[in-house]
């Protein structure tokens, strides 16, 4: 994620990935036709779900989400050198009782979806206080 351009506490997040030519994914993927792979979009979104979990009113910085899972992944269209990947994440859920977000997120190019996801799941982890 390069920027955030917008950001609402506990509710949502928008950010921009500007892909560039000379990131080293495109060396191999594919040489002849350079594709963002999939995995880093989703990736790239997960960060940004990351930005709006370690904020508050979910949580006060500390600690750590993890990406705990993924639902309904459909990609629409391919990401290629030069485009700027507009991505929004939307929480859904948050237990605090258990550390759980649930969100859900899209990634735009050129106003064109590019990447849809149904759900994410993120878990918090955050280091225990030894007693002494």
């Amino acid at each position: 994620v390069d920027k955030v351009v917008s950001f609402e506490p506990g509710k949502r997040a928008v950010g921009v990935k500007n892909v560039t030519a000379n990131e080293p994914q495109f060396t191999g993927h594919f040489p002849d036709l350079p594709i963002m792979p999939g995995v880093l979009m989703i990736e790239a979104m997960a960060q940004l779900g990351g930005i709006v979990c370690l904020q508050a009113p979910i949580s006060d910085g500390k600690g750590q989400f993890f990406f705990a899972g993924i639902d309904g992944v459909k990609f629409r269209r391919p990401v290629v050198p030069g485009d700027t990947l507009v991505m929004e994440m939307e929480l859904e859920k948050w237990k605090p009782k258990y550390g759980v977000a649930k969100m859900k997120g899209k990634a735009y190019v050129n106003g064109q979806l590019a990447l849809q996801v149904d759900s994410f799941t993120f878990a918090m982890v955050q280091e225990s206080k030894e007693e002494s």
